[in-house]
């Protein structure tokens, strides 16, 4: 799934780090990177974050109630 527009990187990482199971970002090369880590979380945020906003991200969750849970992040913000 795709994700734009982030604002709140904050909140982010928190329905990230709220996901019962694997969240992947999947670079534009194919790569995944665990971001339930927090290493892989601040090396990857270096790279694509800037001026405070990230304008998309592709996301890889194994678990329905974790795709929800991004849904929900996207569309309100929690």
């Amino acid at each position: 799934m795709k994700i734009q527009n982030i604002s709140d990187v904050n909140t982010f990482f928190k329905v990230i780090d709220s996901c019962k199971g694997t969240v992947e970002l999947v670079s534009p090369e194919g790569d995944r990177i665990n971001l339930k880590s927090k290493l892989s979380q601040y090396l990857s945020m270096a790279n694509i974050f800037s001026n405070g906003y990230i304008k998309e991200l592709e996301l890889v969750a194994y678990e329905k109630e974790d795709l929800d849970r991004l849904i929900k992040f996207m569309y309100q913000g929690e």
